[in-house]
Parts: C-alpha cells; structure tokens; sequence
C-alpha cells in the first residue's frame, strides 16, 4: 500500500483520524455488507466483508444458498503473493444447476487505513449474463470484462456494519439516502474533561449531535437532515462509561435514513402517555431504509487517565 506524500501541516483532519485509527489498532477492523440481489428467480443475500489487521487484509465473499446451509465462500487476500489474488475470476454454486461468477480485479486498487478499498478497482457478480452486482468504481472496466449486461433488478443494501479500533475518535464513511456519495462520520468522545464526558458525532464537518451530560444520557437518540433527508441516529455507550476498564469497551452507533412521511406518522402514532423510552425503541424499529451500524472499540486508556 502506498504511503501518503503529505507533510504533517498538510494533511486533513480526515487524514489525521485515519492515523490514529491505525496507530490504535490491535485487532481487526472490519466492514460487512450485506445485498440483496436476484439469483435463480428468488432473492438472495450476498455478504461481502472486508478485514484488516496489522498482518492480515482481505476480503471474503459469501452467497447465501436458500436449498441448504452450505454457503458458498470465497477470499481474496490482499497481501498475498499470487497473482490470482489481484485480478481472477471465481465461481460458486447457488442451487444444483446454476452458478454466479465473480470477476475482480485490484491491480491498481488505493486503501486508506480503512478494511475497505478507496478506488481503483471492481469485483463484479455475473448471473445469466447480467451484472447483478457491482462494487467499485471501475464500471466501465467490469462491463468490458464480464460481457455482462446490468441486471433488470437492481441490488440493494440491506446492511452495513463495521468495527472501528481507536482512542477517543473514530471516523468513516456512510450513505445516508440522498444519492450514492458517501458522507464523512466523525465520532469524537473527548476526554478533557473526565468527570463530565461528552459525545459529539459530526457529519460533512457539521456537528449534528453534542451530548454534554454522557453519564446521564450514555443512550438516546436524535433526528438530524442531510440535505433535507432525515437521518436517525441512535447511540449506547455504556459500556465506555461503565465497563470493568472505564474508558475501554465498545459503543454502538446507528446510522439510519428515513423519510418524512414516516416521520409524520411516528409523531402521530405516538402522542399519548407513552414513556420516551417506548416511542424511541419503536422509532428505531419502523424508520425505512439501509442501517449503518459502527461498533466504535477503545483499545487505550480510559476517561480519567487520558489527561494531558
């Protein structure tokens, strides 16, 4: 993987996060994706997960088969040696007389710190001569190469989740239902002031959500537009605050696209006497659209040992 040829002062906030993601990391990082896509005249599940260790960086493919419990799988390992593992073709089973072929190619392929590929590259799934499937940005590559032509139903992004290793900050990148760019996440929890712990979650360089009172409101959520899209976002940090080894363990946080409508409705359904606590758990549960789920993991220190 290359290294980045900008100096200290010129490097984005953005950069800077990716470094200290990577300085903290101990273990895995991983982002899994799961789309549905039609397959044999039924719909499908395919499962892409993306990991990275300070050793290890590769991606795994897996299809579901409705006829048994045997799914097929294959992986990609980035920093193999063999030439396969860098452009190939592969492919798997989804019933007894049809099969889905998976063609990629990373030869050119850029990362940041992140378990998924920047750019500069394609992994394409091909049934019946139809692209069903096709991650990258390398489109025109991947058409030229499978023949293929697009599927006549589209795939969907049923869920993401991803398990970010850091200190205080953790950064990514998610979809929030206005269009296929992603959005730029910032989690910040810092740690200046141990005795009063924040949260502060910030989207496009934006803060949308700041929690001053963290040991009161350690799970709650908010409502926040993204170019006029509602964005449900759902947070439990708990076990930060909490945990045998304060300042350790895992917060969860749920990024998830909703439209108005369903917006209208919850606030109607909802008035009455209803406890808070009951209409946000409903609120989580009937909001439409793709969730993004970060696991954001401390590795170092804890609230009140991390004072400068």
């Amino acid at each position: 993987m290359p290294s980045s040829q900008s100096t200290p002062a010129q490097k984005s906030s953005s950069e800077k996060l990716h470094e200290d993601q990577e300085s903290n990391m101990s273990t895995e990082s991983s982002v899994t994706c799961i789309y549905q896509v039609m397959l044999a005249a039924c719909l499908r599940n395919i499962i892409i997960t993306w990991s990275k260790t300070s050793t290890i960086h590769s991606l795994t493919i897996t299809v579901e088969n409705h006829s048994d419990e045997n799914h097929q799988t294959c992986q990609i390992d980035f920093q193999s040696g063999q030439f396969w593992s860098r452009k190939g073709l592969k492919s798997l089973s989804v019933d007894e007389t049809d099969r889905v072929d998976i063609f990629w190619d990373f030869r050119a392929v850029k990362f940041s710190t992140n378990p998924e590929p920047c750019s500069n590259y394609y992994v394409a799934f091909v049934f019946d001569k139809q692209v069903v499937l096709l991650l990258g940005d390398s489109k025109d590559e991947a058409y030229k190469r499978t023949m293929g032509r697009p599927s006549q139903v589209g795939p969907t992004l049923l869920h993401k989740e991803e398990i970010l290793y850091g200190n205080n900050c953790f950064y990514t990148q998610v979809l929030l239902g206005d269009g296929p760019k992603e959005h730029d996440i910032v989690i910040n929890n810092p740690s200046k002031m141990p005795d009063e712990p924040e949260l502060k979650i910030s989207i496009d360089g934006r803060a949308v959500v700041q929690v001053m009172n963290l040991s009161w409101r350690f799970r709650g959520n908010e409502t926040v537009l993204v170019n006029n899209v509602p964005v449900q976002i759902f947070w439990d940090v708990h076990d930060w605050l909490f945990s045998s080894s304060p300042g350790t363990g895992h917060g969860l946080f749920i990024f998830k696209p909703e439209s108005l409508k369903n917006i209208l409705d919850d606030d109607k359904s909802h008035k009455g006497n209803r406890e808070k606590k009951n209409r946000d758990e409903d609120y989580v549960t009937s909001a439409v659209g793709c969730c993004h789920f970060v696991f954001a993991v401390k590795t170092q220190g804890c609230l009140k040992e991390n004072i400068t």
